[in-house]
């Protein structure tokens, strides 16, 4: 018979898995693009395609409006400018506070995840006036920052090509990496 910690122990086991989440997508954005001179985040691959920069502005500006008052305010804040973060910076000179503001859009996210309770996950948020559970909202932007963090491991390895080192099992080495994780002690 399930006791009453049973759905605290499923709620913290969510928010847990969402912080490991998050925190992966944002290692992998990170690692592409510290592999990307300032230059090349203004790199557009294809007419109309976006740059690093862009996605940067993007990300940025969704965390900070989705996760801002996250229970008490809609998700979409009013001071948002989302289609200002879709053009391109004018010059080299404006990635350096792009990438500074990109780390305070993350620590939003990860201060309001030390914040939530296994409670709050039942709890309604709005986005543009939708109602979402915590739950349905969190979920919702762990797979928008996946796609936008393979965007941008994407436009570094366009980039370097041969030279890009790999973020997971390199090509042609998975029999070996599965012969190592074989090897290691299980807890």
């Amino acid at each position: 018979m399930p006791t009453s910690s049973a759905p605290d122990a499923v709620g913290a086991a969510l928010l847990a898995s969402f912080r490991h989440s998050f925190q992966q997508y944002k290692s992998l954005a990170d690692c592409a693009l510290a592999q990307l001179s300032d230059a090349e985040w203004l790199h557009q691959p294809a007419p109309g395609a976006n740059s690093a920069a862009v996605i940067v502005q993007h990300m940025a500006g969704n965390l900070r409006s989705r996760f801002t008052h996250f229970l008490t305010s809609d998700g979409e804040k009013p001071t948002r400018r989302r289609d200002q973060e879709f053009e391109e910076p004018a010059s080299e000179a404006a990635i350096a506070p792009l990438k500074e503001e990109w780390k305070a859009a993350w620590r939003v996210l990860f201060e309001l995840l030390d914040e939530l309770q296994p409670a709050d996950l039942l709890a309604t948020v709005t986005i543009r006036g939708e109602a979402h559970t915590v739950l349905a909202a969190v979920q919702r932007q762990v797979a928008h920052y996946a796609y936008h963090s393979g965007q941008l491991v994407q436009l570094a390895k366009h980039l370097r090509g041969d030279a890009f080192p790999s973020l997971s099992i390199p090509r042609g080495q998975s029999a070996q990496f599965n012969q190592q994780m074989a090897q290691k002690p299980t807890s």
